[in-house]
């Protein structure tokens, strides 16, 4: 069992908020990649509950992956969840493994805070715990090894990839799989003609969005540029490859409340962080989908859409 640390360490990359923060990587998912990079200036309380409900949003996603993982995974005894933010995975674990103890791991206390009162409203509770720290050195504080390690979209928020899989692997019991989500496709909201602007809006913000996920891995403390064959990865860290899935989310118009928020904070997000690397025109464009007041706008329009793919590579621990 994991002590139930209330306690937070010094993050320096904390990863994995991603029950998310930015697009494509992380629980919540946006477009593109993941994460508002430069988690030391996040208020993590503040952002919560948008990652709880981005998350939530993404929930058929997981479903499908742990359905998927439910085939090599029997009975797992200990899952635990590295890089939960606020734990809605976390429960969906523990709804997914009834017998198992789920311990959330994340480098934001006032998210784990969040997790742990999503256990108890949903009953889950008495087997669920939380560790607050560094990445992957805070699992040093499992009590024993776990029988399914969950990594998604945390890794790349390490310097050292290889180093973290192979500390990751070893927090494995004998037999046991470590299920890393990374990549995928990123996710799409809008046509390709929006009827405003020059055609091509989110494939031209996606290309901008890969130079900015560059070059935050670059300036990452320790890091390493290693090719992102992840199946060769995980077989680098001493585990035997096996198996590899996407999942897709489709949510097709006309899209719910929830889902245009998502699309609405996704955007208004992307635009912050790259809306530099646009040209005028796509700015403009842009800015006009982010007011309340156009007719254009994805406040209003009825062909929003989300649709995206996360892909899943499973290993396990020789037995």
């Amino acid at each position: 069992m994991a002590h139930d640390h209330h306690h937070q360490h010094k993050h320096d990359s904390a990863p994995g908020h991603g029950h998310d923060s930015a697009p494509g990587h992380g629980h919540d998912s946006a477009p593109g990649h993941d994460h508002d990079h430069g988690h030391e200036h996040m208020d993590w309380a503040e952002m919560a509950p948008l990652l709880e409900a981005q998350a939530e949003l993404y929930t058929p996603l997981y479903r499908q992956a742990m359905t998927w993982l439910a085939r090599e995974v029997t009975e797992p005894g200990l899952v635990v969840d590295v890089g939960s933010g606020p734990g809605v995975v976390s429960c969906l674990f523990a709804d997914t493994f009834p017998g198992a103890r789920v311990v959330a791991v994340d480098g934001a206390g006032p998210l784990l805070e969040r997790a742990r009162a999503r256990a108890a409203r949903l009953g889950v509770g008495d087997r669920f715990g939380t560790l607050a720290g560094d990445l992957p050195g805070v699992l040093g504080e499992l009590e024993y090894p776990a029988d399914l390690l969950w990594a998604s979209q945390s890794l790349h928020h390490l310097g050292d990839q290889r180093a973290a899989l192979t500390a990751l692997a070893g927090h494995l019991a004998p037999g046991g799989t470590l299920a890393v989500l990374e990549g995928g496709l990123p996710g799409r909201f809008l046509p390709r003609d929006l009827g405003i602007g020059r055609p091509g809006l989110q494939a031209r913000m996606h290309a901008v969005e890969e130079d900015f996920f560059a070059e935050m891995r670059a300036s990452l403390p320790g890091t390493v540029a290693v090719t992102e064959d992840w199946p060769a990865l995980l077989t680098s860290a001493g585990l035997e490859h096996s198996g590899t899935r996407s999942f897709l989310l489709d949510l097709p118009a006309p899209v719910s409340d929830e889902a245009r928020a998502y699309v609405v904070s996704s955007l208004s997000r992307m635009r912050d962080r790259v809306g530099d690397g646009l040209d005028a025109g796509d700015r403009a464009t842009l800015d006009r989908l982010l007011d309340p007041g156009d007719e254009a706008s994805v406040h209003r329009r009825q062909d929003v859409f989300v649709l995206v793919a996360h892909t899943v590579y499973t290993a396990r621990r020789p037995s």
